[in-house]
């Protein structure tokens, strides 16, 4: 079954009804989260495990240290920095920014590219950098297809593929107009659509793709790809509007990460774990 095909308004739209419930507190306490957070003695963080090398599943362990990649080693370290425990809350990709948005949850950590949307609506970090994992955006097509999708008119009235309020979506829309822009929940279950013929392309970052044709090699990347703009080529991490202090206290953990040269360590810490075993991408649904 085809997923229903969403304008691309449809995120912005349900966070601002959402917002309307439960703003008054919220925007108050937003000023004092970072203050909050040392009092509680507890970071929360939102990631969605669907994504490796950046965030995913060892199904070899349990609770907290059963989330693994090199999101949740940063999410570690800024919690190290501000002297509190981690705290991980998995859930969806798109239900993430919504926690954020609505102040559930103070930020996010999963994968994400700076976009003009996200800065209006959320307080965006300083970049990061996974690797070259955000470096390239491709598309991934059945092996049998290789021949058939080669250049970005080949999609012209297809079914392309891209997870629900992600730079992918974004760039299909910008990037192949004339292909019908299908919205998925998760990549997992992209990659299961796109096997079985209900679409005939997913959008995913390169390093995420790499892992994924690891695991099926039933798929390849095309051999066009996006054209993709040197914001997007970092990752940032997500807090909650006008949360400023927060914002502060993680842009320093980043500097000093970034300068004591821990990202790379990180990257290649998360490759090895994405190739193990017991290493899974997992859907949650929310």
């Amino acid at each position: 079954m085809k997923f229903k095909k969403i304008a691309a308004l449809a995120l912005t739209a349900t966070l601002a009804v959402t917002a309307l419930a439960g703003c008054g507190a919220k925007e108050e306490a937003a000023a004092n989260s970072l203050e909050q957070i040392k009092k509680d003695g507890v970071l929360t963080v939102a990631l969605s495990p669907d994504f490796s090398p950046m965030e995913f599943v060892d199904s070899s362990k349990t609770g907290q240290d059963q989330y693994v990649g090199f999101d949740v080693s940063l999410a570690k370290f800024i919690a190290q920095e501000l002297g509190v425990d981690l705290e991980i809350q998995a859930m969806s990709f798109d239900a993430c920014q919504t926690a954020v948005y609505t102040g559930s949850v103070g930020m996010s950590i999963s994968g994400y590219s700076w976009t003009e949307e996200r800065a209006e609506n959320y307080e965006l970090s300083d970049y990061y950098y996974a690797g070259e994992n955000e470096t390239e955006q491709v598309l991934l097509i059945r092996k049998d297809d290789a021949d058939k999708y080669k250049t970005a008119e080949d999609f012209a009235g297809v079914d392309v593929g891209a997870q629900n309020a992600s730079l992918q979506q974004q760039l299909v829309t910008e990037q192949l107009p004339d292909s019908n822009c299908v919205t998925i929940g998760d990549i997992g279950v992209g990659v299961l659509e796109l096997q079985s013929g209900n679409i005939e392309a997913l959008a995913v970052a390169d390093g995420n793709g790499t892992q994924i044709i690891a695991s099926n090699p039933d798929l390849v990347k095309c051999e066009w790809e996006f054209d993709v703009k040197a914001e997007y080529e970092a990752n940032v991490i997500m807090i909650h509007k006008g949360d400023k202090e927060l914002l502060e206290a993680v842009n320093e953990a980043l500097a000093k990460a970034n300068s004591e040269g821990l990202y790379a360590g990180w990257y290649e810490e998360a490759l090895k774990a994405a190739e193990s075993e017991t290493a899974e991408e997992v859907s949650v649904d929310d």
